[in-house]
């Protein structure tokens, strides 16, 4: 009876043994696909942060343009219009005749219907808004892409510890799971971009 039970405790130990190990085995393995998945994920994120801004700034760089070169031609079609007006001025001083007359005031009446379309149309003409929002999405859009790297770098990090680390190095050198690279900047990124409008 006491050579049964002895037995029987030692393939107990050796069952338990065995279950740790693939208990060890299979914690290790769904741990590091789980943190390669969160690796992949975090790069997805870089990169659709770059793919967004791909698609933003060049779009905002013309819209901002495209309302600068506007307020430009408002701004000389309204200079243009106070010219015209000193113009009507002067020769309503000048005027001899009543047709003289008539036709100062009729130029003096196109320089006022011209001016007080475009202020109806356009009473809030300031490039300098635009700008500014510009300004802002590039440093919003710029800030979204760091955090996304910082993310994926920090995801790196956690999935290299987990490929180094006893016991489930040994797991990642079973099933191939291979140390990643973190995001470096190319060579020259230290150094400014240059918007141009």
């Amino acid at each position: 009876m006491k050579k049964l039970k002895s037995g029987t405790i030692w393939i107990i130990a050796v069952v338990a043994v065995v279950l740790i190990l693939l208990l060890t085995l299979w914690g290790s393995f769904n741990g590091l696909v789980s943190k390669e998945e969160n690796v992949d994920e975090k790069w997805a994120d870089v990169q659709s942060s770059y793919q967004r801004r791909a698609d933003l700034i060049p779009n905002l760089v013309e819209t901002v343009k495209g309302y600068r070169d506007y307020e430009q031609e408002t701004l000389t079609q309204i200079t243009q219009l106070r010219s015209e007006a000193g113009q009507a001025k002067v020769q309503m001083k000048g005027a001899t005749t009543p047709t003289e007359l008539e036709q100062a005031n009729i130029l003096l009446d196109n320089v006022r219907d011209g001016i007080k379309i475009i202020v109806e149309n356009y009473p809030d003409l300031d490039a300098s808004e635009n700008f500014l929002s510009l300004q802002d999405e590039l440093a919003g859009t710029e800030n979204r892409i760091k955090v996304d790297r910082d993310n994926f770098n920090e995801a790196v990090r956690d999935y290299n510890i987990k490929v180094r680390r006893f016991p489930s190095n040994i797991v990642a050198g079973m099933f191939n799971f291979e140390v990643k690279d973190s995001f470096d900047a190319d060579e020259g990124a230290e150094k400014v971009v240059k918007v141009e409008l």
